[in-house]
């Protein structure tokens, strides 16, 4: 009879061992899930456009499209901004792309815009979007 008291005492302390070990490894492995950064931003899957630029004739107030150029320049990188033929249409660029850049508006019969630098930022999902509003003088 001691024997078998003997095996229910040494079963009793290895399932003890067992159950601390157990649960010492649940607070490990739910600290780890629960203290990870961003588990509750939920991010879109979409690109954004980091510059949205709107041109006008200076003149007349319309919104310029064909046959217009816009570059964003950010150190040694170029990029010619994309028309995009809304109502009314914009030049669209630096699609999730951070940066300091100066923007260049042309076009044939216009005098040449240059503007001041533009920073484009970002937050844990996306660039935020800088909107720029310019306005050709006629040559």
């Amino acid at each position: 009879m001691f024997k078998n008291k003997a095996s229910i005492l040494l079963t009793l302390t290895e399932t003890s061992k067992v159950m601390k070990s157990l649960v010492v490894f649940s607070l490990f492995f739910l600290a780890i899930c629960c203290c990870r950064e961003n588990d509750d931003i939920n991010c879109t899957q979409e690109a954004r456009a980091g510059l949205n630029v709107n041109v006008r004739d200076a003149l007349t107030n319309n919104y310029l499209g064909e046959g217009i150029t816009v570059v964003a320049q950010d150190g040694n990188y170029t990029e010619i901004l994309e028309l995009i033929n809304f109502n009314p249409p914009a030049f669209a660029g630096a699609w999730e792309r951070e940066g300091d850049y100066i923007i260049t508006v042309s076009g044939e019969g216009y005098v040449t815009y240059v503007s001041e630098t533009i920073t484009v930022t970002s937050d844990p999902c996306h660039v935020i979007p800088q909107t720029v509003d310019v306005s050709l003088q006629p040559e």
